[in-house]
């Protein structure tokens, strides 16, 4: 801090303003990286009055009187009557959190729902397809297009829609701009944020969770109800108790609780023992509570009965042989029984003896899991288990390891149960102590128990056992008072039991308790003489030693009084040395002396009556002191028994010393085992604690001397003690210091706060107290890591400052003083001058080791008070700490002589300042908790020193203000040191720091905190240049920033109305001021605008908070800078959810005042526009609109879809939502290669861009926008034009089909990972995350491209939602929608308003319109969609020269979009898209007389709609092409024109086209017929190339998306062809095309695209050949993208003729880098020819026969089919298809290939035949087609064979089998621009039998000769191909030809020939059967020897068989060339 401290503010002002004059001094500012010097913020309020009216804006400006308050909350009780008075728990409140998803699901109730066509056309298309199914098809007229005259009638005779009233009128701009903004700004929808998704919780840092109420610890509760005992016979009362034993710790877990089931009856035989029975003594039903269940977990139950004679073996007799049902064999016997138990009952009715127990295994009853198998290893560790569970889940479980099994005993929900309990094991004598018990139930767990095998007592005992209700009523606590809710007192109670946990529970104690349980375990009576055998012990709670002193506060068991004053052990027949399992409850009082005291008497017992013998003997005495040395004796003891009564006062001593003249039983040995055990929130039973409490006690109290173990505490060594024993808090047990938590500390905070004056010396304890308390609590947060919330901050420490802590207000006594020491009478009233020491600079001073104070500046130890103070007064800086309680006098009651007194804050920041080494590090380590005290004792102690109305400079003295400075100096330093060696310690330091700061916002001088906040960045920022890892420090800074932003008046802290910015002078409205430049040249209010939208000093000085924040933004956004992802995420985050928070909070909505603080966010408008190239591209994955004439509609390629699932690829490309057709591999346009921001991130930040420009001052954004460049405002259009595609309405579907959240956490995932990797993250936070998510990854590297996680998300996190939210969904996605998009139409109003007023930026105005369209483009809500079009009519009105003059883009694409709506389903839409086409085509008319621009882009444009658009509704389109003539007939001032006439034309030309649609619809199923009308319709615009060329287009991305290739690629041919003639038209340019013919080596079919004549059609006509397209660009692109396509149909040899024709172009052009790129692809193209191996179409003939074809009736087609198709497919497909159209039973399929006889058929039926044909060609032919692709391209002729017999048999016998031969000719060579082409030409050949024998001769002699010349040779092929031909199998094949064809000579001379060719063909067979025998001999080994000899003995026999047939001549033949013969012979 600079030297003069806070004091110079006001000076700095000054010099601020000065800088102000020079504009050029601007430039040297301060730069973002450092901080500027905050305004004096106490100064500026001070001197500015508020200038506003009381009223909101008032508000805004004023920080509220009452920031602070104390809320004293009364202390629930949760007992009728309160335990004992207990303080009140205070807390103070400057929490203020408006903004979480809960609120913003509430305010997003009330939303209006927009309309979508979108999901009216979902809901449509539901109808559409139930009605499909109904339509049948209809025939297609012959004509190309319906017929003129009947469509123009139904035309004129449909209505229109509503048309809007002031579309005719001519209204002056301003006026249409003025309706135009009203309109808009009706009904808007307030705040913007709350219609997105809220801020993520994750990174929610200021997020803090209020800590839980302190209240007593609970564990999982279960209810136990007793309702019956029954024995088979009854004759005396018995009675129970129940416990929970942990078999596994060995613990008892719960105290008894006592039942009595005893009827009436039974109980009367005891009355004369009980006079008075307790209601709470009645109690049937104990809860139960388990904090750590376990598997192990037994509710054991012991009946005890009255004792009698005998030992329990004999009394269990009966029980166990006899039955009231055999009552008349036993009546005696019985008889008698009830008589013994009558008398037992009336003489020893006060004494019990064991009877029989038995145990019920809880974890078969809560699950239906029997024994379980227990093999964790880990289920006894007693660590704390992190991460399990939400922290309150986690709480109830302790925060301890749970086991396997545990996890399945869930005791607090399951399905109750009731038991009946038949089977008792008796008690036995010797085995009664729990160690017996625990090996018993271990036992009882075995399948073979031994238990198992002892008789049992047979008895029915019935209990419920079921989850405790949460408030059960009628209840009573452990110590018997009534738990609320207890409606009625004379109800029988139930009974909470008390739980003693199996392993620690650290809860504090908040109620009080104080019950001590006493357990006698063992008693050795063998040596005592005399008669000892039936032993009773009776203990007694003893005051004093008079036995009337026994008091009444041991607790009844069941049936009797509520407190006794004395009770009995069970006793043991005839036992010497009994064991006991009895427990007796005590309520002991809290203030306890040395004369309290357990006192024990033995009895003898006798059984039987006999003369003489009393009832009870005594025969031993013990007794245990209660209090020694002020603390609680508890544990086990073993104690001496005396024979006789103790002698007077030994309850001071124990019995263990030897008392003169006792007598001992066994010599003094201890004889008598038992323990005690408390459960006391009194008494701490620990000696660390127990010492420090009882100094302190002594210290109030001023009992010196006293007497503490050996040590004797005087006034001398009282401070050395008492520090020595805060010193060794530190050994005591965690568990009790937890749960002395509140005492603890209350005492460490009294000691501070009142130095305690011993001896006349003030001691200051301060320092000690200080280690003790930094001890304390780093001991709690390391042992207890489970028990924290997110900032690591310990929940119990937490909810004690929050809800305990107070500044001690009642002084502590004041010390008597002490005989004859008057000498301190006087000078005590001075000690109220808190210490002020005059402290040099340094605090580094030589530490002295002073005894009485803990300040380490003070040289020497004053001797006294006086003399303290006089030193004190003398010295330099006299009331500079003084303390502030001087007027304390006000408020406390004056005690006679006042009491040193400091104040906890002062003294807490001075001990912190000046601690070293290990206290200062476990004060770092805790930082959150003392800064939390600090604040907190600071808020308290101006509430109680009536301060809250001081100025803030006043109100803490300067040496505080230096201390918290020096402070936060030293921790500014410490985490910029630190960050990367004590990750997770610098993480909640920096948090801790923060939230200080945040709340001395509201307590301190709030300069002086800016200060503050100024010198912590200045730490970070000198760091950061040295840093290795600056984003981490980075992050701590945004995560410190967000903290302090949190503030609940951060608005104000802002100044956000301030004037420090030089007043503008008032601009003129724009409209009305002539002189435009005047109001956009004033220097001087450019650079006061241009201020206030940067992060200029100025802006960062008056507005510093924000300022803060919008700087780490910019910084971290720099495209350059180290902007990692979720350094990104966290900037973006922080501007967020502080934007939410305004818009949620009430105290903002008056739109003046939301304009006031958006102007704290003007630079985000710059700075969002300077990253645009790093947000996500939106506009990229949207699903392919309709653009104008694409060929390429599908920018993903459906083959290979399957290779990426879309989830994954959706993950990869981290796109918010799955899009229809998103290409996971498309590479973002040129134009944004860094995007590096997420697609949530960019979102997030255009969500917080657009909130600035809606709530902003329009004004004042006018301004703005006159003074940027045209450069900026393109790029703050290009922004708009983004956020139009960013909050696009995706529609209800693609909300049904995926959960936004799923992908807001994949992306969060990746920020995730970054923090881990970059190590930013602390490991702690990192576990605290994931258990909140639960995510079942931590930070694995693979995580980062989500292979292995895309499958998981979709199963966890795709809840699916209910109807209704999926329906609240979309109506908030639709709202944000409509909002987004009229937030960006106003800025495009503003735009245009400045460019109106400056005539200099018309170049922008092409932008706006662009961005227009887009957004109209996308899917609007009809809301916005009116508003658009208004805004969109004013434009062209004021400009219309943009459209008809320069770009005829621009005019095609509003034609498109106007069109495109007036096909919409919504009425209003429709009407605004007609008023804005119908005045598109005025306006139009008006500047030139004829409207032929826009005639010709309306019809193309309704082509292209009706080509690619899905659901495009003619009827709609019908609608709307009505409204325009109904303009066009009403527009008075046009009626003259030849307007009207035009328009009539265009629409009925249009109407045409859209009949052709209607067809097309109907066959929108059949792809075929589809293309065939598209081709129809092109054909039909022959003479208009546009219109030709947008179907040829049309047709190419319907190829395309159904695969077809090929095809596409020749409309694109075509197209080009289509350029090329018209180009060579307009001009003969020689590297051109001269037209199709050039195109004749692509396709034969060329040729169709030649040129109408010119008399036609001149190109150089208006309107004519205007598409982008007829240019040469144009062209190249058409063959570019054809070339593309031929590459996707593997037809490489075509691409090198397409390129033919393009590398001329490219050479004229010396475009070498194209020409590069294209011989490239050639090269590639050239290679695959030769590697790759390709399959082409396969054809088919399809004929259709039967008059339901309609106009495909008899006509026959040859159809192409993808490779490899099977005739069943194609069959199958057409098949299934004419089915659904014409009904199942309509459909038939000719099975055989014959022509087809049509009178043969039935007339209803439609017939199918369908033949595989191979393409055909002349032998000619076949020298020109060599290559597999010759054969497969360019095929006009096909041929199919079908066998037959002369009696109409398919198949005979081989001299009687003909074969036809059919050759057909299509119209078009293959592949054309379908895929289906009419047969026009059909011949036959017949072959005879004989022929039909050549040709299969022949195929054989070629298989044959193929095999054997294969190369490589393979000799399985060879193998086949031999058997086939000699095997002896087949020798029925060529033999059997043979012999029918060549045994006989034929008779009919025609067949001569054909015998000699077969003969021939024979000849070749044989020799090439050698050859082959030949290659297969050379290629075998030796193990197929054998099978080629049997080949060549197969041979050598079928050449015997031919060799006669073969040599066989017709000598008719051979007549007329006799020398030949000869020759043939040889």
């Amino acid at each position: 801090m600079d030297e003069g401290g806070i004091s110079n503010h006001s000076n700095r002002f000054l010099r601020f303003k000065i800088n102000r004059g020079r504009p050029s001094d601007l430039l040297g500012r301060v730069p973002l990286t450092e901080v500027v010097e905050p305004v004096d913020f106490e100064e500026y309020v001070s001197s500015h009055a508020p200038g506003a009216e009381p009223g909101p804006l008032r508000q805004l400006m004023e920080f509220p009187e009452d920031d602070l308050e104390l809320l004293p909350l009364e202390k629930e009780c949760t007992t009728l009557e309160p335990p004992l008075p207990e303080e009140e728990h205070q807390r103070y409140s400057t929490m203020y959190t408006p903004h979480n998803s809960e609120r913003q699901r509430e305010r997003q109730r009330g939303l209006v729902k927009q309309t979508f066509e979108l999901d009216e056309a979902a809901a449509a298309e539901r109808q559409d397809d139930q009605d499909d199914a109904k339509r049948r098809s209809v025939s297609l007229d012959d004509t190309p297009r319906g017929s003129w005259a009947s469509s123009i009638f139904d035309l004129k005779n449909s209505s229109p829609d509503a048309l809007l009233p002031s579309v005719l009128e001519r209204t002056a701009a301003e006026e249409m701009d003025r309706r135009n903004t009203d309109a808009r700004l009706q009904g808007r929808h307030s705040d913007l944020l709350g219609l997105y998704p809220p801020p993520d919780e994750d990174e929610a840092v200021e997020r803090c969770s209020l800590p839980e109420v302190p209240k007593e610890h609970c564990g999982q509760r279960i209810m136990v109800k007793c309702l019956s005992l029954k024995f088979e016979i009854e004759i005396e009362p018995i009675f129970g108790t129940l416990a929970l034993y942990d078999v596994k710790e060995k613990k008892k877990i719960s105290e008894n609780f006592h039942f009595d089931l005893n009827s009436d009856q039974m109980k009367g035989l005891l009355k004369s023992h009980t006079p008075h029975t307790a209601i709470s003594t009645m109690a049937r039903s104990a809860i139960f509570s388990i904090t750590y269940p376990s598997a192990d977990i037994f509710l054991v139950i012991k009946l005890e009965k009255v004792l009698q004679q005998g030992d329990i073996g004999e009394c269990c007799e009966p029980y166990m042989v006899m039955k009231e049902s055999d009552s008349s064999k036993h009546k005696e016997k019985l008889e008698k029984l009830r008589v013994q138990a009558e008398q037992s009952c009336s003489r020893l009715g006060r004494f019990r003896m064991p009877f029989a127990w038995t145990a019920i295994h809880l974890l078969n009853i809560v699950s239906s899991v029997g024994g379980l198998d227990r093999s964790d290893p880990d289920s006894d560790s007693g660590t704390a288990r992190k991460g399990h569970g939400t922290w309150n889940e986690r709480k109830k479980k302790g925060f301890e390891r749970m086991s396997v099994g545990e996890d399945m005993c869930n005791f607090a929900s399951f399905r109750p149960a009731t038991l009946t309990v038949t089977n008792f094991f008796k008690q036995e004598g010797d085995r009664l102590s729990d160690e017996d018990l625990y090996k018993f139930l271990a036992d009882m767990r075995r399948p073979s128990s031994v238990l198992r095998r002892l008789r049992p007592v047979t008895a029915q005992l019935k209990i419920d056992i079921s989850p405790a209700p949460d408030s059960p009523h009628y209840c009573l606590s452990p110590e018997l008072l009534h738990v609320k809710p207890y409606p009625d007192l004379r109800v029988r109670p139930t009974k909470e039991v008390l739980e003693f946990p199996a392993r620690y529970v650290y809860t504090p104690h908040t109620t009080y308790r104080n019950l001590l349980y006493i357990y006698p375990q063992s008693l050795n009576f063998s040596s005592r003489q005399g008669s000892v055998r039936n032993i009773a012990v009776k203990v007694q709670f003893m005051a004093g030693e008079d036995p009337s002193q026994a008091m009444p506060v041991i607790f009844g068991k069941s049936s009797c009084a509520e407190f006794m004053k004395e009770a009995y052990s069970p006793v043991i027949y005839h036992d010497k040395s009994p064991e006991f399992y009895e427990e007796m409850k005590m309520k002991i009082p809290a203030n306890l002396t040395d004369n309290h005291h357990l006192l024990f008497t033995f009895y003898h017992i006798s059984c039987q009556p006999k003369q003489n013998t009393p009832l009870e003997t005594p025969v031993g005495y013990t007794w245990i002191p209660l209090m020694q040395h002020g603390r609680l004796r508890t544990g086990s003891f073993s104690l001496p028994v005396s024979v006789e009564k103790p002698p007077p006062s030994y309850s001071v001593l124990t019995p263990d010393v030897q008392l003169p003249g006792m007598k001992w039983v066994d010599n003094h040995k201890g004889v008598f085992n038992v323990e005690v055990t408390a459960a006391s929130s009194v008494h701490t039973q620990d000696p660390h604690l127990d010492k420090f409490f009882t100094l302190v006690y002594v210290l109030e109290e001023y009992s010196f001397p006293f007497r503490l173990k050996d040590v004797i505490i005087t006034e001398a060594n009282m401070e050395g003690e008492l520090k020595a024993s805060m010193a060794a808090l530190r050994g005591a047990l965690l568990d009790t210091c937890v749960r002395f938590l509140h005492q603890l500390l209350s005492k460490l905070i009294l000691l501070i706060v009142y130095p305690p004056v011993i001896a006349g010396q003030i001691v200051n304890l301060g320092r000690a107290a200080f280690e003790a308390m930094a001890l304390l609590v780093n001991q709690i947060h390391k042992n207890l890591e489970g028990n924290q919330d997110q900032h690591g901050r310990n929940n119990l420490l937490a909810s004690y400052i929050h809800y305990c802590f107070h500044l001690p207000t009642t002084e502590p006594a004041i010390p008597p003083s002490v005989a004859g020491s008057t000498s301190y009478e006087m000078p005590v009233q001075f000690a109220t001058l808190s210490r002020a020491t005059a402290r040099p600079s340094s605090l580094h001073l030589s530490r002295s080791k002073s005894i009485s104070n803990s300040n380490p500046d003070l040289a020497t130890t004053p001797v006294s008070p006086d003399e303290e103070v006089e030193r004190i007064i003398g010295s330099k800086r006299s009331c500079n700490r003084m303390s502030a309680f001087l007027d304390s006098i006000s408020f406390c009651s004056v005690p006679t002589r006042q009491i040193a007194k400091k104040l906890l804050h002062e003294e807490l920041a001075l001990q912190w300042v000046v601690s070293t080494s290990t206290v200062r590090e476990a004060a770092l380590q805790q930082a959150w908790f003392f800064f939390q005290l600090m604040t907190k004792s600071m808020a308290h102690h101006l509430f109680l020193s009536s301060k809250l109305d001081t100025p803030r400079r006043q109100r803490y003295p300067d040496r505080f203000v230096d201390d918290i400075a020096a402070l936060v100096c030293a921790i500014s330093a410490d985490i910029a040191s630190r960050y990367h060696k004590d990750v997770e310690l610098v993480e909640r330091l920096n948090s801790s720091l923060a939230f200080f700061l945040n709340d001395l916002l509201s307590l301190m001088d709030r300069g002086f905190v800016f200060n503050l906040i100024r010198s912590y960045y200045k730490q970070i920022a000198n760091k950061l240049h040295t840093a290795q890892n600056p984003s981490a420090l980075n992050a701590l800074r945004m995560d410190f920033t967000r903290i302090v932003c949190s503030h609940e008046h951060y608005v104000t802290l802002n100044l956000p109305c301030s004037t420090l910015s030089p007043p503008a002078s008032p601009s003129p409205s724009t409209s009305s001021t002539t002189s435009q430049s005047s109001a956009f040249s004033s220097m001087v209010q450019d650079q006061g605008v241009a201020s206030m939208f940067e992060l200029s000093v100025p802006f960062r000085q008056q507005h510093f908070l924000s300022g803060l924040l919008l700087t780490e933004l910019a910084l971290i956004l720099e495209p350059d800078g180290e902007g990692v992802f979720f350094l990104h995420k966290k900037a973006i985050s922080a501007v967020h959810s502080l934007l939410c928070s305004h818009d949620a909070d009430p105290r903002y909505t008056d739109p003046q005042v939301r304009a006031h603080i958006a102007q704290l966010y003007l630079p985000l408008i710059p700075i969002v526009m300077d990253s645009l190239n790093q947000l996500h591209d939106f506009t990229d994955s949207s699903p392919a609109r309709v653009r104008h004439a694409s060929a390429h509609a599908d920018d993903g390629d459906p083959d290979n879809s399957n290779t990426i699932s879309q989830s994954v690829a959706m993950a990869i490309a981290g796109s918010p939502l799955p899009h229809a057709k998103a290409n996971p591999f498309a590479l973002p346009t040129a134009g944004r290669q860094c995007s590096s921001l997420s697609a949530e991130c960019s979102r997030t930040l255009l969500v917080c861009f657009l909130w600035v420009l809606k709530n902003a001052d329009a004004a004042l954004l006018e301004r703005w926008v006159s003074d940027l460049s045209v450069l900026q405002i393109n790029r703050l259009l290009d922004l708009l034009h983004l956020c139009v595609s960013c909050f696009e309405y995706k529609g209800k579907k693609a909300l049904e089909r995926i959960n936004s959240l799923t992908f807001k956490k994949s992306q969060d995932m990746k920020a995730r990972l970054e923090e881990a990797i970059l190590g930013t993250i602390g490991a702690r936070q990192e576990m605290v995350r994931r258990c909140r998510e639960r995510s079942p990854y931590g930070s694995q590297e693979n995580v980062r491209w989500r292979k292995n996680v895309t499958h998981w998300r979709q199963n966890t996190d795709r809840v699916d939602k209910s109807k209704a939210e999926v329906e609240q969904e979309s109506v908030v996605d639709g709202n944000l929608a409509t909002e987004a998009s009229l937030v960006v139409l106003d800025t495009l109003e503003i735009i245009v308003k400045t460019v109106v007023a400056s005539e200099l930026k018309e170049s922008v105005l092409g932008g706006v319109l662009r961005v227009l369209l887009h957004s109209m483009a996308g899917n609007q809500s009809a809301l916005f969609l009116q508003h658009c079009f208004s805004t969109q009519r004013a434009l062209v009105f004021k400009f219309p020269e943009m459209l008809f003059e320069e770009d005829t883009e621009l005019c095609a694409d509003l034609c498109l979009r106007l069109l495109r709506h007036c096909s919409s389903s919504v009425g209003s839409v429709r009407s605004h898209a007609s008023a804005s086409l119908y005045l598109l085509m005025r306006q139009n008319f008006e500047i030139g007389n004829n409207f032929a621009r826009v005639k010709m882009q309306v019809t193309m444009s309704l082509s292209s709609l009706v080509g690619t658009s899905q659901n495009f509704n003619e009827e709609h389109i019908r609608r709307s092409l009505k409204t325009i003539l109904t303009y066009a007939e009403e527009d008075l001032e046009l009626r003259d024109t030849p307007f009207p006439e035009q328009v009539q034309d265009l629409v009925f030309n249009l109407h045409m086209i859209l009949t052709d649609t209607v067809k097309m619809k109907e066959h929108q199923q059949d792809p075929e017929m589809l293309i065939d009308l598209m081709y129809r319709i092109a054909k039909g615009y022959q003479n208009s190339p546009d219109l030709r060329l947008t179907w040829l287009q049309n047709m190419a991305g319907k190829h395309s998306e159904r695969g077809n290739h090929a095809e596409a690629a020749h409309c694109l041919v075509h197209s080009a062809a289509l350029v090329a003639e018209y180009l060579n038209m307009l001009e003969d340019c020689r590297y051109l095309p001269i037209g199709c013919v050039t195109f004749q080596n692509v396709s034969s079919n060329v040729l169709e695209e030649s040129a109408v004549s010119d008399d036609i059609l001149s190109p150089e006509e208006e309107g004519i050949c205007a598409g982008k397209y007829f240019s040469e660009s144009g062209l190249v692109g058409l063959l570019e993208q054809a070339a593309a396509s031929f590459n996707m149909a593997a037809m490489y040899e075509a691409i090198n003729e397409v390129y033919k024709i393009l590398l001329p172009i490219h050479e004229a052009n010396r475009d070498f880098k194209k020409l590069a790129t294209v011989h490239g692809k050639l090269q590639d193209a050239f290679n695959k020819v030769y590697n790759q191996q390709r399959m082409f179409g396969t054809y088919f003939r399809v004929g259709f026969y039967g008059c339901r074809f309609g106009d495909l009736d008899e006509q026959e087609f040859v159809y192409k089919e993808p490779s490899i198709t099977k005739l069943a497919e194609i069959s199958h497909r057409l098949e299934e298809f004419y089915s659904e159209r014409f009904g199942d039973d309509v459909v038939e399929i000719i099975k055989d290939s014959n022509p087809v006889d049509k009178n043969k058929l039935d007339p209803n039926k439609a017939y199918l035949q369908i033949t595989y044909v191979e393409p055909f060609f002349d032998t000619y032919e076949l020298k020109e087609r060599i290559t597999y692709f010759d054969k497969n391209y360019n095929l006009r002729t096909f041929m199919y064979c079908t066998p037959f017999t002369l009696d109409g048999r398919a198949h005979g016998d081989l001299h009687e089998q003909y074969k036809r031969k059919t050759i057909l000719t299509t119209s078009h060579a293959f592949p054309y621009i379908k895929t289906r082409i009419n047969v026009i030409h059909k011949e036959e050949i017949i072959l005879v039998p004989m022929e039909v024998a050549i040709e299969d001769m022949q195929k054989k002699t070629q298989e044959l000769a193929f095999a054997t010349n294969q190369d490589p040779a393979d000799s399985k092929m060879l193998q086949m191909v031999l058997q086939g031909c000699v095997g002896t199998t087949v020798n029925q094949g060529p033999l059997e030809v043979a012999q029918v064809f060549l045994s006989d000579i034929p008779d009919d001379p025609k067949l001569f020939r054909h015998h000699n060719k077969l003969r021939l063909c024979f000849k070749d067979f044989t020799k090439r059967c050698e050859d082959a025998l030949r290659k297969n001999k050379a290629m075998i080994g030796p193990d197929q020897k054998e099978y080629h000899r049997e080949l060549e003995r197969n041979y050598n026999k079928l050449k015997e068989a031919l060799s006669p047939l073969i040599n066989r001549k017709i000598p008719q033949l051979y007549r007329t060339l006799p020398a030949q013969t000869t020759q043939t012979q040889r």
